[in-house]
């Protein structure tokens, strides 16, 4: 019984041990670089960004690693000393453009498509003016005639216009003509 007693405490030790353990596993899972790349967008990595952003974009990097210490601008034997180590170290670093290659494509084409469905109905809207144009036109034609002209009412019956009426109708013809068919003609 006695040796059960003296393993109890070594056990408690090793599950505390292991608790502990598992408690720092998502701390060091949670290691990321974030930075803000040329086009103004946050960008997050487990890896390091690349050697043309700026030490002030980047936002946030793991404990355990170091961004790499910035030039010296007065020494021109240190920089030349340590150039060929930041040159060997970009080199091996993995090109990364902060874009992704199938996504601008998508935009792209998201952007023509939208171009031809705005060109579309600006070509549909420019032909109903055109239509509008030409039926003014014509109903204008036939006011300046001086032959009567007749009318539908509501329930069905119909009618000849007097003078006043005329004189509205005609007025409104030629709103329509001076709005439409100046669009028309541009």
């Amino acid at each position: 019984m006695q040796r059960l007693e003296a393993k109890l405490p070594s056990m408690k030790a090793f599950r505390l041990l292991l608790l502990a353990a598992a408690c720092t596993l998502p701390a060091l899972a949670a290691a990321q670089w974030q930075w803000i790349d040329k086009d103004g967008r946050k960008v997050f990595s487990d890896q390091s960004p690349p050697p043309d952003v700026p030490s002030k974009n980047i936002l946030k990097q793991p404990g355990g690693r170091v961004a790499p210490p910035p030039m010296p601008a007065g020494d021109p034997a240190a920089a030349a000393a340590s150039a060929p180590v930041v040159a060997k170290a970009a080199a091996s670093a993995p090109k990364l453009s902060g874009k992704d290659k199938e996504l601008e494509d998508k935009r792209k084409q998201a952007e023509a498509a939208e171009a031809v469905k705005k060109k579309a109905e600006e070509e549909k809207f420019a032909q109903a003016r055109a239509e509008n144009c030409k039926r003014a036109k014509q109903g204008k034609l036939a006011f300046d005639s001086g032959q009567r002209i007749a009318m539908t009412d509501d329930k069905g019956e119909r009618y000849f216009l007097d003078d006043k009426q005329r004189a509205g109708e005609v007025k409104r013809l030629e709103e329509l003509i001076s709005r439409d068919c100046v669009a028309a003609a541009q």
